[in-house]
């Protein structure tokens, strides 16, 4: 039992993040918007809130800087994608390779300093029972505040008013916008959730997942995450599930390393992006599953009529 209850533990803590970043990029591609900048937001968030955090002492505050330094870097790709119309894939990129460099610039005199990691809330009676208290009641606040976003937003995006006009911008821009809804403000409220949610992320890695900065600490989680909301076809529930089960993945090879089963240590690294490219693989041969949610309108720039 304790084997077991130690890997959940860490698989939850591996799928935190793949989560919270993944909820942020489902909104934003279902307002019709493709942003690739999901690392390089996470990276940004990590940093920043690995500073405040270090400078203030509290992680929490650290947390919340991270997510405010993520939403603040995306409004670059607000300005090029919302008001020039450039090409989002190129803006995408860009964001992704810009927020890796300077994350890199920013903390290059953090390397080596220890964290102020966030502390586990502790619930009197449940965290405290076997096995069920420290596997379900015994996280830090950002795990359950990722369950909480989750739900948040399959409510906002099926059961409410604006979660129909998000999801119509992402179906038909021209038509939304003949309806009178504002495309442009909608889709950058979107950006910038995504944005927020995506520093949030990264601010989970630096002040709860391993409470230290190293330069490229995300690890390509952004773009798991990005491949994730295609894996869950634009769902968040699914998205709750595909990142357990990525995470899971990602766990699963650490354990057979520390085991000593053999296997090539590049191979079992390399093994959560390969279960990344197997599910893209499966699910794109079943076109009729991929083309359900698809937002129509997805990467296409809108510009309204004059």
């Amino acid at each position: 039992m304790n084997g077991l209850e130690a890997f959940l533990l860490t698989v939850i803590a591996a799928s935190t993040p793949l989560l919270l970043a993944a909820v942020g990029e489902l909104v934003v591609e279902r307002a019709g918007v493709l942003n690739l900048g999901v690392e390089g937001m996470m990276a940004i968030g990590a940093v920043v809130a690995f500073a405040v955090a270090l400078g203030t002492g509290s992680p929490l505050l650290g947390a919340v800087a991270g997510a405010l330094a993520g939403a603040a870097v995306a409004l670059p790709f607000v300005f090029l994608t919302q008001v020039l119309a450039a090409n989002q894939v190129a803006s995408g990129l860009a964001l992704a390779l810009f927020g890796l460099g300077l994350s890199g610039l920013i903390g290059e005199s953090f390397v080596g300093q220890p964290g102020v990691r966030l502390a586990r809330l502790h619930i009197p009676g449940l965290s405290d029972l076997p096995f069920i208290g420290p596997v379900l009641f015994g996280h830090d606040v950002l795990v359950y505040f990722s369950f909480l976003m989750t739900a948040a937003v399959a409510w906002l995006l099926f059961h409410t008013r604006w979660g129909l006009i998000l999801r119509a911008v992402g179906t038909n821009h021209h038509a939304a916008h003949a309806l009178g809804h504002p495309v442009r403000r909608v889709r950058t409220l979107a950006i910038l959730f995504g944005g927020l949610m995506a520093g949030l992320a990264g601010a989970y890695l630096s002040v709860s997942y391993t409470p230290q900065w190293v330069e490229d600490m995300t690890a390509g989680r952004g773009w798991i995450a990005l491949a994730l909301v295609v894996f869950a076809t634009w769902r968040p529930w699914r998205v709750l599930a595909g990142a357990y089960l990525f995470g899971a993945v990602w766990i699963l090879g650490l354990y057979a390393q520390a085991a000593g089963y053999g296997l090539p240590p590049q191979f079992l690294t390399a093994l959560p992006y390969l279960a990344t490219i197997v599910a893209l693989v499966l699910i794109s041969r079943n076109r009729t599953l991929t083309l359900m949610n698809t937002p129509a309108m997805i990467g296409q720039p809108f510009m309204p009529e004059r």
